[in-house]
């Protein structure tokens, strides 16, 4: 096989890596401003606050199981455009904003189309890397969500300092209509469309999911729900410490780690296979979980940071994979949507489920529960890879 046959990084490549980034950017820029926006603009409460995270995560597992079927009919390309299109012009109306109802209402319709965009660069972005080389492959794509998770509340929370909400929203829109310029740029073979427009032609639970994804979606649920605690509380629990002025650097950190990390698991995966690169994972990130429940001061907290990126890193790429790697050629965009419909679920209800233990026990408790979930997770990763073992060697 040639050098060129085996190279990940292609123009395609780039382009749908640098579109992921620019969308996540976008993403957790109004993850981290939106509250702030709602409290001070718009005299809301903490409550709805909170809310306006969750409906854009609802849409967005509402349509997942529509979009790999969408991607089939329309084709990725043209998939990825149209959602591209849809979702940089909806920035543009978060500058016009004065109610919560219609935040709430542009957000649901936000999500609609992150949840369509989402799907199709992950899908085009399994397509366009070499099959033998998946692992390293979408372990780089996922780096490009995992760094704008850093850009982008750094981003946000700077530019509120120093000029006004409606300034920012329009500078993060004219930043996402780069993305879409990016967008443009992807292309997707004509033999990658033909294979999936001619699957099956009656409507069935597999124009909607890729059943043979499940069990492995289903577990990486459970470590989105132990993830979430990451996202959504980490920021709150250093302020609940007094070490608000580090909180930010948990993610630098964390990121640091994982971007020094993702390149040698990824070829870990791709030549010894998912247990050498999950299983360990999966323990490191339990410790991590529990440095931070016992965490006092700073140089702990950033300690933690730094193993929780080693073990979370490289998990949801994993994972991705190993649904990807059970689909039939030619169903990446079904088999994307089902991972994706999964984790979403596990991170919104990680936020609810997880902010009612803070609310009767404490930080220290959550992270605790957290990790003892991960050793759970652990185990059904291992019973489910020697079912697996056990149907290879049955066929």
């Amino acid at each position: 096989m040639s050098n060129h046959k085996n190279k990940i990084w292609t123009k395609d490549f780039v382009n749908i890596s640098l579109t992921q980034f620019i969308v996540f950017v976008a993403f957790y820029t109004l993850l981290t401003t939106l509250p702030i926006f709602v409290l001070t603009v718009l005299d809301g409460s903490e409550a709805q606050g909170g809310l306006v995270v969750t409906s854009m995560l609802t849409a967005a597992i509402i349509i997942r199981p529509f979009s790999g079927k969408l991607l089939e009919k329309v084709g990725k390309r043209n998939g990825l455009i149209w959602s591209t299109v849809l979702f940089t012009a909806t920035m543009f109306f978060y500058a016009g904003i004065d109610s919560f109802l219609v935040l709430m209402i542009l957000r649901f319709i936000h999500g609609l189309s992150f949840g369509v965009l989402t799907t199709a660069t992950s899908a085009i972005a399994a397509d366009v890397v070499p099959e033998e080389r998946r692992g390293a492959g979408l372990g780089y794509f996922a780096m490009s969500m995992n760094i704008a998770m850093v850009v982008g509340p750094f981003l946000g929370l700077t530019l509120i300092q120093y000029i006004s909400f409606e300034s920012m929203f329009i500078i993060i829109s004219l930043f996402m209509a780069i993305g879409a310029i990016c967008a443009l740029q992807v292309h997707v073979t004509n033999e990658m469309e033909q294979e999936e427009l001619e699957e099956g032609k009656k409507f069935s639970i597999h124009e909607l999911i890729e059943v043979r994804a499940v069990p492995i979606a289903i577990i990486s649920l459970f470590v989105g729900i132990a993830y979430s605690s990451i996202l959504s509380y980490v920021s709150v629990f250093a302020n609940a410490l007094d070490l608000a002025s580090v909180a930010s650097y948990f993610f630098v950190v964390f990121a640091i780690v994982m971007i020094i990390s993702r390149p040698s698991l990824g070829q870990l995966f791709d030549v010894r296979g998912p247990s050498y690169v999950i299983i360990p994972c999966l323990v490191v990130f339990s410790i991590g979980l529990i440095l931070l429940s016992i965490t006092n001061n700073a140089w702990l907290f950033l300690i933690a940071a730094a193993v929780i990126g080693l073990g979370s890193g490289s998990l949801l790429p994993s994972f991705q994979t190993m649904c990807i790697q059970t689909a039939k050629k030619g169903r990446s965009g079904h088999a994307t949507a089902t991972f994706f419909i999964f984790w979403d679920i596990g991170i919104a209800t990680g936020s609810y489920v997880l902010g009612l233990i803070v609310a009767m026990f404490s930080f220290q408790v959550l992270y605790l529960v957290c990790a003892g979930l991960l050793v759970v997770v652990l185990g059904l990763f291992i019973v489910q890879q020697a079912s697996e073992r056990s149907k290879t060697n049955a066929a």
